[in-house]
Parts: C-alpha cells; structure tokens; sequence
C-alpha cells in the first residue's frame, strides 16, 4: 500500500463511522495474514526445519496458547480499558509481524514454536482491542459492523493460503504475510480517538470475577466458547480433509484457493449476512441458527469424504459460512450487556478461554482421526454448537437481552 492510498483511509471531520469501521477492519485483514502463515506452508516449512509429520499440529497450537496467554493476562492486568486501543494494535502487529518473519530463517524446532506463540501473544492485543474500537464508534448498527470486523478477521487468517497459491517459495509466505502486518500498523494509525469513549477504568482485582457474575454475560461467554470448540479445529483440519480428499478422487484441483473460497471469502461472507441479520431479528436467534447449520455440517460432513470433489467443496464452503458467522455476535453481546467501564476485558477474557478450548479440540481431532477416520471425527465436534445454541436461546429470554432482539436499530 502506498503512502497516499494509506492517507486516503484517514477519517477526517465531516466522515463517520463507516469510514472508521474501513480503517479497523482493513488493518484487521492485515495483521490477521500472520496466523495461519505457518500452516499455509506447512508442508515445506517442516521438510526444511526437518520436523517430525506428528509434531506438526504443535505448529499450530502454538499460536493458540500464545493467544490464550496473551488474552488472560491482559484481561487479568485489565490492559484493554487501561490504554488506548490503537497502541494495544500497533504494539500488537509489530510482535506478529517480527515473530513470522523470524520463522523464515529455519529455526530449530523449539524455537520455532517460540516465535509462533508469540505471534499469537501479538495477536491478543490485536482482536480483542479491535472489537472494543468498533463498539466505540457504532452505537447503531453494531452486529453489522462487528460482523465486518469479524469477516475481515477471517479473511485475513485465510490469505496466506492464496500465497500460498500462487507457489511462491515458503519463506516468501511467511515474509509477505508479516509485510501485510507491517502496514496494518500504517493503516491504524490513521484512526482518530473514537467519538463515544468508555468510562474509565481502574485496576480492579475483582474485575473478572464481576464481569462473569453477569449472567447476561455469562450466557454470552458459553455460547461462544461452545462455538470455539468447533471453529478452529474446524479451520485447522478440515484442509487436510480436503487435501485428502481429493486425494482420494484422483483430482488435481489445486487446495489452497479452494480452501481460501470454503473458508476464507464464505466466512468472510457469513459474518457480514448474519451481522445484517441481527440487527433485525436480532442476536441471539441468529447465533443460534448459524449454531445449528454448522453443528449439523460437522456432525455429516465426513460422509462426503471420497465423493465428487464439487460436492465437498460445496458442503465445505456452507460450513465455513455457518461455522464462523456467529462470531462477533458473542462480541457484540458482550459490548451491550457488560459494565461499560471493562467492556475490553470482558471482551478479552471470553477470548481467551475460547481459545484455551481450542487447543483442546484442535489436539483431539488430530489424535482422533487416525482411529475414527475422516468419516467420523469431526462428528465430536457438534457438542460444543449444541451447548452454544442452547445458551443463546436462553439468552433471548432475559429481560437484559431486550436490545438484541433486533428491530431496534
């Protein structure tokens, strides 16, 4: 990006919010481009640092406990209401950045989860501030714009698999993934303090134990993380499962932007129709439908393993829409039914368990699959939807949870 096409982002006086929400969600597409780098490239990243295949899944877990450890300390810290999110980011961005281009260099093994964690541990202070910054600038229309955050959130992750694509060496990935990082500092930077600013915050050590004695919050939080038992073990397998797949058909369509289209550009498109959706028929119903078509999807979708290689495209693509198009409804929840003054901690510490849970799934459908197959593993994961749902139609009961039944904005 050049510097006059960055500066043309600039909101200057007389734009709104959706200039704003440009801003946040472009330089949230680029810093994003840091996570999945690694496993994009996989493959020849572990042939040339002489990785074991069954270490592989390390790779990637790693990234998620930087995540976990990044988020829960500073919710513990209450970093989130403390400063500013736009330093939260750049500092964010720099350490992912830094971390992924490190990689290029073939580290040893150890070393090289090092750097992936603390890609994650950027990232935490990446996501979670991003959401809040969002919520500052939409009073209205918030699931829609989360839901942009949240697509572009997703987006990003999958962009190095179109890199990765365009068979550029891997090293080239993973510099070009933490080039994209580099100007989502230049692109945040341009974002003025929002015009509604949250009431300020003090360290509170009781802090987290009051925002999830809110059972409006609380409700939002379990549904989420029934969802995050599903989603990243969901992004972190089902390639393979495509790969294998079209191993099995004998088809030499190329994975990579297949995988983008299933996964990146359908939940990119998920987020932002279920965004429109809830600020119509509001939050909860729509988490809860997205719940239900995805935990469906991975309860069958090992049945069209083998089958016509469109015909698991097709059932992959729908469950990459469904499966992540409930995502910032959690966070958009959390927002409107947290105190004001931790609304960044309450955002960060859902965040962080649901990403704990997720190395658990991501661990449990790798040390599965060899014994129940493609077939079947994924089946597993239709609980945690299932628990997800059930939550958020309790959730639509609450008297609290009147303003997210939609209608209203």
């Amino acid at each position: 990006m050049y510097a006059h096409d960055a500066a043309s982002l600039a909101v200057r006086p007389g734009q709104g919010r959706f200039a704003a929400l440009s801003i946040i969600a472009v330089s949230t597409v680029l810093a994003m481009a840091t996570w999945f780098s690694a496993t994009a490239v996989i493959t020849d990243l572990t042939a040339a640092t002489h990785i074991a295949q069954h270490d592989r899944a390390w790779i990637t877990a790693a990234v998620q406990l930087g995540f976990v450890v990044g988020t829960l300390s500073s919710a513990v810290l209450v970093l989130p209401d403390l400063l500013d999110s736009r330093t939260l980011m750049r500092i964010g961005m720099l350490v992912a950045a830094a971390a992924t281009a490190a990689i290029a260099s073939s580290p040893a093994f150890l070393l090289l989860l090092l750097l992936r964690f603390l890609t994650g541990a950027g990232l935490a202070i990446v996501y979670p501030p991003a959401v809040k910054l969002l919520a500052a600038w939409f009073v209205r229309d918030r699931g829609l714009a989360t839901g942009i955050l949240i697509g572009a959130l997703t987006f990003g992750s999958f962009s190095p698999h179109l890199l990765a694509g365009a068979h550029l060496p891997w090293r080239a990935v993973l510099l070009g993934s933490s080039a994209l990082a580099l100007m989502g500092v230049a692109v945040i930077s341009l974002l003025p303090a929002p015009p509604v600013r949250a009431p300020s915050a003090r360290f509170d050590i009781l802090a987290i134990p009051r925002i999830l004695g809110n059972r409006g919050v609380l409700l939002a939080d379990t549904a989420y993380w029934g969802h995050m038992w599903e989603l990243y073990a969901v992004w972190a397998w089902a390639p393979l499962f495509l790969q294998a797949s079209l191993r099995a058909t004998h088809s030499h369509a190329p994975p990579g932007p297949l995988i983008f289209m299933a996964f990146g550009a359908a939940g990119a498109l998920g987020c932002v129709v279920a965004g429109l959706l809830a600020d119509r028929i509001g939050r909860s119903l729509v988490a809860a439908g997205a719940m239900i078509v995805s935990g469906t999807l991975s309860f069958t979708i090992g049945f069209t393993f083998g089958m016509n290689a469109w015909l698991a495209l097709s059932a992959l693509a729908l469950w990459g829409f469904s499966v992540v198009a409930d995502s910032a409804q959690f966070s958009a929840a959390v927002t409107e039914l947290a105190d004001p003054s931790y609304v960044g901690t309450a955002l960060t510490l859902q965040m962080g368990i649901g990403f704990l849970i997720t190395m658990a799934t991501i661990w449990l459908i790798g040390a599965l699959q060899q014994t129940l197959g493609w077939s079947h593993v994924f089946a597993l994961l239709a609980l945690g939807p299932a628990l997800g749902a059930t939550a958020m139609l309790v959730l639509r009961t609450l008297p609290e949870a009147s303003s997210m039944a939609g209608g209203k904005r």
